[in-house]
């Protein structure tokens, strides 16, 4: 009887050593840059694609 006593006792007191810890996490801000984006448009391109293409709406336009 005395050893489960003297257990409990024992338990009890690493229980309440353990629970009385502190702890802390550290948070930094967070830094949030602008972000730039370059779009080039090729026109020469484009309007080339366009008259490659234009025989094929008048086709389909007929």
């Amino acid at each position: 009887m005395r050893s489960a006593l003297l257990g409990g006792i024992i338990v009890a007191t690493l229980l309440l050593g353990v629970s009385c810890t502190s702890h802390q996490v550290e948070v930094k801000p967070v830094e949030i840059k602008p972000i730039h984006i370059t779009i080039d448009i090729n026109v020469k391109v484009d309007r080339a694609l366009d008259n490659f293409f234009s025989d094929l709406d008048e086709l389909q336009s007929e």
